[in-house]
């Protein structure tokens, strides 16, 4: 083995009793957020082809980083583009791709996430990719799109760990099915409402009565605000939030939000979609602050509305949701961004990293406690507090 993934495989074996503490989703204590209900996997890969795939880079004692690709498809994106969009929330980033995709609406690369110093890298590693792929032997543009979120506080940024490799990997074991979520790829590294951050997922399948679609949402959490879980305001009653005496640091950092979907949609109906998962955003308490780069992607894999970059007939046949149906999927939207970035937290474990900097994981047990304070039947939560005790 060589020396690199040898560190990567020791580290990640000692942090297993941590991790094993923190692996349940939300909703797997009986905090159920929204009305709609989950698909199978409560990830986004219960859109129909979407894969995702993971590198996590754990090594020494500032190595805390990583990669996370969202495939719409398996296959040559180029050759079948996908409708896009982009929504910006708070521009303070380095989303590469949006301009291409204002202007065109499509996407035509996987989705890579990663920290900011990586984004050139990642880049370079989707030309790779795209170019790997015979019927693009004679491609002179790609429009590779790579999100990110800084990493620098856990994370020795300045190194740029991530390899071109790297991403190829993340790429090529990108899967369906469950998606690990907390402390792994782009969110190895990342800080959420002043707890450990990292990848979350949920989904959200409407009834047939209303199309049968299903939305998928994946984010990267790394921003600040006032921690609000379905309603309480958690962060507030555990003392731990900006501008408090507790948590007076600075709430910038960044979320990155994919949203995916078999609904037949245009670009348009995309925007207003990725529109809406900012609002998801909101309902956890995240602000939206002067540093934070928040966007939100969203993208459909009906297969009848895919853009090919050749074709004979000088016309776009697609069929497309009616705007008058629009608002289950919207909901459908904020549900799964708001349950996802959750997960992010629930999924998180402790970690230290750059220069002995450290980060508590979100207390699962208080958070449980306070629920049930408030009248959820959670499972899993310590004995109720005494009357005369803080959370």
């Amino acid at each position: 083995m060589p020396k690199r993934f040898a560190v990567i495989a020791v580290l990640l074996l000692a942090c297993v009793p941590a991790c094993a503490q923190q692996h349940k989703n939300l909703r797997d204590y009986g905090i159920a957020v929204g009305v709609l209900q989950p698909g199978k996997w409560n990830a986004i890969t219960d859109v129909p082809g979407v894969l995702v795939g993971q590198k996590t880079l754990i090594e020494g004692d500032s190595v805390r980083t990583g990669v996370t690709a969202i495939l719409p498809y398996r296959g040559n994106i180029f050759q079948d583009k996908v409708p896009a969009a982009v929504y910006v929330g708070n521009g303070f980033g380095k989303l590469t791709g949006t301009t291409q995709i204002a202007e065109l609406g499509n996407i035509e690369t996987p989705i890579v996430l990663t920290n900011t110093l990586s984004v050139p890298t990642a880049a370079d590693a989707l030309i790779d990719y795209t170019f790997s792929f015979p019927a693009n032997a004679d491609v002179m543009s790609v429009n590779p799109v790579v999100g990110e979120t800084n990493d620098g506080w856990l994370n020795d940024i300045r190194g740029r760990h991530v390899t071109k490799q790297d991403v190829l990997d993340a790429i090529q074991s990108a899967k369906g099915g469950p998606v690990a979520q907390g402390d792994v790829g782009a969110g190895t590294g990342t800080v959420a409402f002043g707890f450990k951050g990292g990848i979350g997922t949920s989904s959200r399948k409407l009834p047939t009565s209303l199309g049968g679609y299903t939305v998928g949402v994946l984010v990267q959490t790394n921003f600040g605000g006032v921690l609000d879980i379905d309603g309480v305001p958690v962060g507030k009653l555990l003392h731990k939030y900006y501008l408090s005496d507790k948590l007076n640091d600075s709430p910038d950092g960044s979320c990155m939000i994919v949203v995916a979907t078999d609904a037949p949609l245009g670009s348009r109906n995309l925007e207003r979609l990725a529109k809406r998962a900012m609002l998801g955003l909101g309902k956890t308490g995240g602000i939206e602050s002067n540093g934070s780069g928040d966007y939100a992607i969203a993208f459909s894999t009906y297969a009848g509305n895919r853009v090919p970059y050749e074709s004979n007939n000088a016309l776009q046949p697609m069929t497309v949701v009616h705007n008058d149906d629009m608002s289950p999927l919207f909901m459908a939207a904020i549900e799964a961004t708001e349950e996802a970035i959750l997960n992010s937290l629930f999924h998180a474990a402790s970690m230290t990293g750059r220069d002995h900097h450290h980060i508590d994981a979100l207390p699962v047990d208080k958070v449980l406690r306070i629920m049930r304070q408030r009248g959820y039947s959670v499972t899993g939560a310590m004995p109720p507090a005494p009357a005369s005790a803080k959370p």
